[in-house]
């Protein structure tokens, strides 16, 4: 099914274009949905718009979080999406609103490299996000870079499951999950999000939280990756898109619903999936889409 939230609603010189899509093909990775969220699209007409909405998104759901459960427990991805991210966020209108002390920040992914090494995502978002806001050392959670990959993600699962913040409910009440209350992510332009790659064997994890994965197809190989499992009991999980660059990927995941592509398999079973896109990833999408 599919229907149009609402009108195309104006947001200062440009319009702001949203559709509920329903539910999409269960994907080949054997994602459990028992009910698919809805999928918001939220289409800026350049970067430095995205870059504002997404940051005002993200203070919504800080502050919701924190009214309602005492904490806000987030992931964030790298490439371009820390800095996308914080453009706005560490502004002083806005950084200034933030009780960034009640922030539990962990990633979605990250490379098996030392965390001052440029391929690391941590060193991404500290010179990013972290250098200029007021987050608590140890309510940030890097990888344990020493370890091998197999005992990396063992490690940063564990270490996830005793992080709860009393009444926050990240873990879950049964001890063997957790429930971010936001996911960032980025998607490749192969269609991978997070460390999940396309025909990977890590498609098919359901046991696991935190998967290591030796033979990346994109350099460095070693990583560790939160799997489909933890993505898709989030709360919330918002993809940011940017460039002519995902146009392709664009119309093979919100029109042609293309399973084979790990992005299009995170699916919020009980909550939002929102995708920021500028206008020149949305290019190629029908109007009746994006």
């Amino acid at each position: 099914m599919g229907f149009v939230l609402a009108p195309l609603v104006r947001f200062g010189v440009f319009i702001q274009r949203r559709r509920d899509l329903g539910d999409s093909p269960r994907c080949h990775a054997r994602v459990t949905t028992a009910m698919t969220a809805s999928r918001k699209l939220d289409v800026s007409p350049d970067t430095d718009t995205l870059s504002r909405r997404v940051a005002d998104m993200v203070v919504e759901h800080s502050d919701d979080a924190i009214r309602a459960r005492g904490a806000f427990n987030v992931a964030v991805s790298g490439g371009s999406l820390p800095s996308m991210l914080a453009k706005y966020l560490v502004q002083p209108d806005v950084a200034d609103k933030v009780q960034w002390d009640k922030w539990n920040l962990f990633f979605a992914d990250e490379r098996c490299v030392p965390l001052d090494d440029d391929e690391s995502n941590y060193k991404l978002v500290k010179s990013a996000l972290l250098d200029r806001i007021s987050i608590p050392d140890a309510q940030v959670f890097p990888i344990d870079p020493a370890l091998s990959p197999e005992a990396c993600a063992a490690e940063y699962q564990a270490r996830m499951l005793k992080a709860e913040t009393t009444g926050s409910g990240f873990v879950a009440p049964s001890g063997s999950g957790v429930v971010f209350d936001l996911v960032l992510l980025g998607m490749g332009p192969d269609g991978h999000t997070a460390s999940l790659f396309p025909g990977h064997k890590l498609l098919e994890e359901h046991t696991k939280l935190v998967a290591h994965i030796e033979d990346s197809p994109k350099p460095p190989p070693s990583r560790i990756t939160l799997t489909f499992p933890v993505l898709n009991a989030a709360r919330c999980v918002a993809f940011l898109a940017a460039g002519s660059g995902k146009q392709e990927m664009m119309v093979r995941i919100h029109q042609q619903k293309d399973s084979t592509l790990p992005a299009q398999c995170v699916q919020p079973e009980n909550g939002t999936l929102i995708w920021y896109m500028d206008s020149a990833a949305a290019e190629k999408l029908p109007a009746n889409v994006a």
